[in-house]
């Protein structure tokens, strides 16, 4: 008769065979200690900001995840090669978000105001996915209240420094 150690041994190590597969296959550039982000000044009309510059897939992956609240002088720009319909959402972010959506000349074609970070289990399994109304080749996220608080609206513009 087999004794439940007997039993248990081939699941525990089935299963310990299994999660080193699983992460020696997720792909170096989406392992999220190694990314950093390049820093640039940008300004909404008259309004300057530092931003970590998001211009790869594994920095545009990460985002602000894990990351604690911004000043709200700071935030992060994400940059692609192309117009197009992205879309962002709040995984592991650690607070709320102003997100705003620019086209190639720098006119906002989107802004979502106060969207809440997906943290726990339950939220994460609901989070969303927030879509643009049109095509843009930088989104901005900023602490929320950033967009009230500097008057940012449709007519604003986005003025590229450095990045």
């Amino acid at each position: 008769m087999t004794t439940r150690t007997q039993a248990l041994v081939p699941i525990f190590i089935a299963a310990v065979i299994i999660g080193v597969v699983g992460l020696m296959s997720i792909p170096s550039e989406s392992k999220l200690e190694s990314v950093e982000f390049p820093r640039g000044i940008i300004m909404i009309d008259d309004v300057p900001l530092e931003v970590q510059i998001a211009d790869t897939e594994p920095r545009r992956v990460r985002g602000l995840m894990f990351q604690d609240q911004l000043p709200y002088d700071q935030g992060m720009i994400f940059v692609f090669d192309k117009p197009g319909l992205y879309s962002l959402w709040m995984l592991n972010m650690q607070f709320p978000l102003d997100m705003i959506w620019f086209d190639e000349a720098g006119k906002i074609v989107h802004i979502e105001k106060d969207v809440p970070p997906c943290k726990t289990p339950l939220e994460i399994a609901s989070c969303q996915s927030i879509v643009p109304e049109g095509q843009a080749v930088y989104v901005l996220e900023v602490t929320s209240g950033f967009v009230e608080q500097n008057n940012v609206t449709v007519d604003s513009i986005l003025r590229i420094i450095s990045i």
